[in-house]
């Protein structure tokens, strides 16, 4: 019996699936803006230097998960992928390495930040909401519990 609980504490670091980090060039945008076949899609914008943006990705996050068949999340770091590393350290160090995430691949930064959102000036932390109806709203700043549900 001992054995099982040492082969299944063994086993449980590889159930907890991280997802990979995917590139996001200026080609990728349109199909992270396309809107879901239902519900809304929250696309979190952050940034290695940003100190909010922790806060946001939890909040976006906490309610994903109580909305899971109608909420999407994605974590799109303005960061370089070159700093892959960084990135992944920080999203597993906040629980949010189990979440689609993206990072910036192109040279020029500020030219996805205006396919993504033209009325965005780059700031972190970011969020937008891509509805099924395809509405979206994106906002700047802290997230509450409340703020998120209204958009």
């Amino acid at each position: 019996m001992h054995r099982v609980f040492v082969a299944l504490a063994m086993l449980a670091p590889m159930l907890t699936h991280a997802a990979p980090l995917i590139g996001l060039s200026a080609a990728d945008v349109p199909a992270l803006l396309k809107p879901p076949s239902h519900g809304e899609r929250i696309i979190e914008l952050w940034a290695l230097d940003c100190v909010y943006c922790e806060l946001n990705m939890q909040a976006a996050a906490a309610f994903q998960r109580a909305h899971p068949d109608d909420v999407q999340l994605i974590t799109v770091a303005t960061d370089s992928i070159a700093q892959k590393d960084a990135i992944l350290e920080r999203l597993h160090a906040t629980g949010l390495d189990r979440y689609a995430a993206r990072a910036y691949t192109d040279a020029t930064p500020e030219r996805i930040n205006y396919l993504l959102d033209p009325g965005w000036g780059g700031e972190t932390p970011r969020t937008l909401v891509i509805h099924a109806n395809g509405t979206t709203r994106g906002i700047s700043g802290a997230l509450t519990p409340q703020r998120l549900p209204a958009l």
